[in-house]
């Protein structure tokens, strides 16, 4: 796959996947083996069903996430971007909270045969956890 396909099959994952809540696209986009190291270890298109349907449960009416910057180079795409939404749904336990929360990311993607195969990511999730109310900011 071109640079460019890489950077567009990225993008459409996050895309669909988050904006337009299409888990489907895991089966288009990622391989069978993929693993997320998130710092978690989320192992197989199941796994990620699993973690992103957690996202989409707890942020169900407005989560959005907006790449910031992306560049490609070879099967390697980086992307950082920000995500807001409101926590309507539980999350890992956190009751609702209605709080609006934005919070920041970077990954990096390593790709094969034209697929995901492999993702290192950080975000800010204390943040994250501070904003609806989970952990104390001060």
């Amino acid at each position: 796959m071109a640079t460019r396909d890489n950077e567009i099959l990225v993008r459409r994952f996050l895309d669909e996947a988050y904006n337009k809540r299409n888990l489907a696209v895991g089966d288009e986009t990622l391989t069978a083996d993929c693993v997320f190291y998130t710092p978690a270890v989320i192992q197989g298109i199941a796994g990620w069903r699993m973690f992103a349907t957690a996202f989409l449960t707890a942020f169900p009416d407005d989560l959005q996430i907006t790449i910031d910057d992306i560049f490609a180079t070879g099967d390697k795409v980086a992307a950082r971007w920000t995500a807001r939404g409101t926590q309507k749904g539980p999350l890992r336990g956190i009751a609702p909270t209605g709080n609006e929360v934005r919070w920041l990311g970077i990954a990096h993607y390593y790709l094969s045969d034209g697929k995901i195969k492999e993702v290192w990511g950080l975000n800010d999730a204390l943040g994250m956890l501070q904003q609806i109310g989970a952990i104390p900011s001060k």
